[in-house]
C-alpha cells in the first residue's frame, strides 16, 4: 500500500522560509515524478511544483518561482519543498503526490496517482 506522508507545515510570518518534506513508502517509484499541489481555502487545487525521477528536470508554477525549490532524495522516497519569501496567498494546505510519468506531465495534466494527506501552511501578515 502506497503511502504518502508530509511534514514541515505550520505558522510563519510574511518574509520567512519553510521546508515541507513527503516520505513515500510502499512501493519503488523508480521513473515517477513527485510533486506538490496546494489548496487554499475556498479555491481549487493547484499545482505547486514537481521534479523527476534523476531530480534534472523541475517545473513550477509561476505563483511560487523563484522563491520555492523542489528536491528529492531516492535513497530515502523523500521529496522536499524550500519556500522562502513566503506571502500571506501561500497559505493553504500542500499536498505530495506521485505521478507514474513525466514531471512534464504531471505540471501539465496536474494529476496525481497517490496522494498524501496534506499539511497545512499559514502565513501571517
Amino acid at each position: 500500500q502506497v503511502q504518502l506522508v508530509e511534514s514541515g507545515g505550520g505558522l510563519v510570518q510574511a518574509g520567512g522560509s519553510l521546508r515541507l518534506s513527503c516520505a513515500a513508502s510502499g512501493r519503488t517509484f523508480k521513473d515517477y515524478a513527485m510533486g506538490w499541489f496546494r489548496q487554499a481555502p475556498g479555491k481549487e487545487r493547484e499545482f505547486v511544483a514537481t521534479i523527476s525521477w534523476s531530480g534534472g528536470s523541475t517545473i513550477y508554477a509561476k505563483s511560487v518561482k523563484g522563491r520555492s525549490t523542489i528536491s528529492r532524495d531516492n535513497a530515502k522516497n523523500t521529496i522536499y519543498l524550500q519556500m522562502n519569501s513566503l506571502k500571506s496567498e501561500d497559505t493553504a494546505v500542500y499536498y505530495c503526490a506521485i505521478h507514474a510519468g513525466t514531471a512534464q506531465a504531471m505540471a501539465g495534466l496536474q494529476r496525481g496517482d497517490y496522494w498524501g494527506q496534506g499539511t497545512q501552511v499559514t502565513v501571517s501578515s
